[in-house]
């Protein structure tokens, strides 16, 4: 019988395949491309992703075979720099990363200076010649030991720091002596056995300790809810990453950095980063010092600097993409310690997709599919005014553009628990570490005192879209107090402040904003997404300004024109009032008039702004009772009357006050009388435009006519006219005759015909699966998702909020289905009821309007079933364009690689 071969979990850096992401993760991809291509790698392995899941399925011990293969990949490092893990001579010291397929920069776990005790400690000292960095190396070791393995909390290391470099002259880490490093250690030491732990002492328990502390931190809390916030499956795992240390703290010819090959906030093709001599990888991230730009290294080391824009331009060119790097110079050597590609704001992104394109570095097909929808969303995001006369409280680093207003907060849970209240927050901290995810996800912006560029609040707040200003040197901030102040300025928690992304200006209350300026680039990008999308795109649009607004986007016609909403104002509520308390026809006819010429100019309005493009226009839809008092409103107002008319001063003011009671009480029985107790499947839709003949006859009215006076001033009109709330192919039947005649009696009195196609909105169960008789009589289908969500789930969507976040959280939902459309039930009723309506009527059009129409994953859905259009707000048809060709480019691609296989 032939033997069973092990497992392999571990790879040697030179074994590994830059390829393989979801095996080594992505840093260890990146870094067995980089020791593969000959660049200077320090030497190392990967334990796999695989050996991760098989922890958690181990109850969270490392599998069989895994330890002794970690060693052996130790022994090879061993071979390969000199060195002995754990030799009190000649110590080996290593680094443990995680990596995981997909960059979550600073959300799980790492370990530097691992093999270090006070034994191992004396040899470094002797083998380096510096005891001073020897110490430091362990002081840093001993915490960050202590905080990710033990769980002791960061906030007690850095008061020891913050004790000791408050006695030194120049306040920094770098003025530490050998004898405060050894206090210091001490005293770190003494905070560990109060929690009833210890450091070990053997390197090799350090080690497998380490590794599982790692693997155990893709369960932390930080890292899923970066996940569950960036859509990353829990089962992927992440790998650990066992490196030989290079110090970069080893004195004025050693250093640390992160750079971009490209500025990651404006996409500029320029080398852009941070960097600090005498100090390791965690000082530059971590915001503990505000490091030098890139650029000053070039003064500082040209030598190194020169070999590091070389590589840094080898690896833009490898990979085709904006890389982040990582580096450390030890003694003057430089050392390559990550590559992956760079997390970007929208505007960068899309800079770097066009001019990269243009440097035929990529094609136009990868361009677009390099720019996420999200990004494109983030450039339409709001700027401050720049004619502002604000009170600027502070300026820091531009860290992530974008402007945002908030109520100010200083701890990540209370920005998190009053987000969920409804409340708009500023996360304000000295510097964020990844335990405040949670709370940056809640604020609307995050400002930091402390940190550069590329510190942790920066990277992440890019890569999520979010406001941010880092390193506002000037704030002085007294977490015990809950305030900050800057020269004199007082600002408390609650108060409202504005972040300005972009300039890096933080304001004193609540500042104007503007629409942002699109770049050429945006519209570039946009052109070509064009010409790879197959869907059309629409929008919504209820007034001539929504359809300006939506030409300007690039809306290819109007999917839903909302008759409803152009019955609010005092004039125009007054006359719906009127018609739906009305007794009999001619009442309401008579209050009918009052509205006809004003829809008539609204319509006006949007075939002009159209231009010719189609507009789907849906008669009156929602419930009557959305337009008038509530019981309770009208209750409290007689209550008040009666109260007055008990305190009126003469029988005249008596008199009065008693006529308006009588008015509001007979206001109220007819409330009382048109009151349903489920409105939301009640009187509505086409059910009142078939009792209530007269109130479909007059939108239609004032529709044709518009559409004649448009078509009279020589513009083309493409009109559809849309009736929602069809269940029975007997309802569409009599309302589109009830169209059909308005449209002969106008076309008739104006002497012109006007082209017009009728059709229904698929909102009920029932009209998808009975959407074959429909089609008789339908030239073509929308479905309206919100609606169908509703009806589908039984659920209401202005109720659900109580309990759908829980939902998400069980896992039970996967996604809400408000926002992202359901596949499995939903998605099977549109795919059921365009199959079935095609089949009946071939040349059916048809489209979604909800608001899943601007939401990328449900726009690749209705690529997949082959819809005709999608249609959205205005805001979002630059997204929607993006990601129907993104759906596009992703079917092209799938094909060409079922046809390789």
């Amino acid at each position: 019988m032939a033997e069973q071969t092990a497992q392999k979990w571990v790879y040697l850096f030179e074994d590994g395949s830059g390829e393989d992401k979801a095996l080594l993760g992505g840093k260890g991809a990146g870094l067995s491309e980089m020791t593969r291509a000959g660049l200077p790698v320090p030497p190392g392995f990967v334990v796999t992703t695989e050996a991760c899941n098989a922890f958690f399925e181990n109850g969270k011990n490392l599998p069989e075979g895994l330890w002794e293969q970690v060693k052996e990949g130790l022994s090879k490092i061993e071979a390969k720099v000199g060195k002995r893990f754990g030799d009190p001579k000649n110590p080996l010291l290593v680094s443990v990363r995680s990596g995981a397929a997909f960059s979550m920069p600073g959300m799980m776990d790492t370990v530097l200076n691992l093999g270090l005790n006070e034994e191992t400690v004396q040899g470094l000292a002797e083998q380096t010649g510096d005891l001073r960095f020897a110490l430091d190396a362990y002081r840093r070791f001993a915490s960050l030991f202590g905080e990710i393995v033990m769980g002791v909390a960061h906030e007690k290391f850095e008061r020891v720091m913050d004790r000791f470099k408050a006695q030194t002259k120049g306040g920094s880490d770098t003025d530490l002596k050998a004898d405060d490093l050894r206090d210091i250690i001490a005293a770190e030491k003494q905070i560990i056995v109060a929690e009833q732990h210890a450091i070990p002492e053997d390197p090799y328990e350090q080690l497998r300790v380490a590794i599982a502390a790692v693997f155990n931190s893709w369960m932390g809390r930080r890292a899923v809810d970066y996940r569950r916030v960036n859509r990353i499956p829990d089962s992927l795992g992440t790998a650990v990453n066992v490196q030989a240390m290079v110090f970069g703290n080893m004195g004025s010819e050693s250093g640390t950095g992160v750079a971009f090959t490209r500025n990651p906030s404006t996409g500029e093709k320029k080398l852009y980063g941070e960097y600090l001599l005498n100090a390791q990888g965690e000082d530059v991230v971590a915001g503990i010092r505000t490091p030098n730009p890139i650029s000053q290294l070039k003064k500082e080391l040209p030598a190194v600097f020169k070999e590091f824009a070389s590589i840094a331009n080898l690896l833009e060119q490898h990979y085709r993409d904006m890389q982040d790097v990582e580096f450390t110079i030890e003694r003057g050597k430089l050392w390559m310690l990550q590559t992956r590609t760079g997390k970007r704001s929208g505007a960068a992104a899309v800079r770097i997709a066009v001019e990269m394109a243009q440097e035929k570095l990529i094609d136009r097909a990868l361009a677009v599919q390099r720019v996420t929808p999200e990004q494109i969303d983030q450039l339409l995001h709001p700027t401050v005014d720049p004619k502002t006369d604000a009170t600027v409280l502070a300026t820091g680093l531009p860290a992530s553009p974008g402007a945002a207003q908030g109520q100010v907060v200083f701890s990540p849970d209370e920005a998190e628990e009053l987000a969920r209240e409804g409340a708009k927050v500023v996360l304000v901290r000295q510097e964020t570490s990844p335990d405040d995810f949670h709370g940056m996800v809640a604020a609307q912006a995050i400002v930091t005192a402390r940190g550069g560029m590329t510190s942790h609040a920066a990277v992440v707040a890019r890569g999520m879209g979010k406001t941010c200003v880092s390193g506002a040197g000037s704030l002085e901030i007294d977490y015990s107090q809950q305030q900050f102040s800057v020269n004199g300025t007082v600002v408390t928690k609650g108060e409202w402040i504005t972040v300005d992304g972009s300039t890096g200006r933080v304001f004193l209350g609540q500042v104007p904003t503007i629409l942002p300026t699109l770049s050429s680039d945006f519209y570039e990008i946009m052109s070509w997404a064009d010409r790879f999308r197959r869907l059309r795109v629409r929008a919504n649009a209820d007034t001539p300004r929504d359809a300006k607004v939506a030409r300007q986007f690039g809306a290819e016609g109007i999917g839903l024109c909302r008759t409803e909403h152009m019955f609010f104002g005092d004039q125009r509520l007054a006359a719906m009032r009127e018609m739906i308390l009305s007794d009999g026809v001619g009442a309401r006819e008579k209050a009918l008039e009052k509205l006809l010429p004003l829809q008539r100019g609204d319509f006006v309005g949007i075939f002009r702004e159209m231009a010719g493009l189609p507009v789907t226009i849906r008669l009156l839809d929602p419930p009557l009772h959305e337009f008038l008092p509530s019981v309770d409103d009208l209750l409290s107002e007689l209550a008040e009357l009666k109260m007055a008319a008990r305190l009126a001063a003469t029988l005249a003011d008596m008199d009065k006050l008693l006529d308006e009671i009588d008015e509001k009480r007979r206001l109220l029985r007819q409330v009382v009388r048109t009151r349903e107790s489920n409105p939301m499947l009640g009187f509505r839709g086409c059910r009142l435009g078939l009792l209530f003949p007269e109130v479909t006859r007059m939108q239609c009215r004032a529709i044709f006519e518009a559409a004649c006076q448009v078509q009279g001033e020589k513009k083309k009109v493409t009109l559809e006219i849309m009736v929602p709330l069809v269940s029975l192919s007997e309802e569409l039947r009599q309302q589109r005759e009830v169209i059909d005649q308005v449209a002969q009696q106008v076309m008739g009195e104006q002497g012109m015909t006007v082209e017009y196609h009728v059709g229904t909105m698929i909102e009920l169960p029932r009209a998808a699966l009975m959407a074959d008789s429909i089609a008789a009589h339908a030239d073509f289908f929308s479905f309206g998702t919100n609606d169908l969500t509703q009806t589908t789930f039984g659920l209401s969507r202005d109720d659900s909020g109580r309990f759908l976040p829980t939902y998400i959280e069980r896992r039970i939902l996967p996604e809400d289905p408000f926002q992202m459309l359901d596949r499995e039930g939903v998605g099977q009723l549109i795919r059921l009821g365009s199959e079935r309506g095609r089949a009946a009527k071939p040349d059916l059009k048809i489209g979604i309007c909800g608001e899943h129409g601007g939401d990328p994953s449900s726009i690749a859905f209705c690529h997949e079933i082959n819809l005709d259009y999608v249609s959205c707000s205005p805001f979002r048809l630059p997204v929607a364009r993006l990601a129907a060709a993104q759906a596009a480019l992703g079917e092209l691609a799938a094909g060409s690689i079922s046809e390789k296989a």
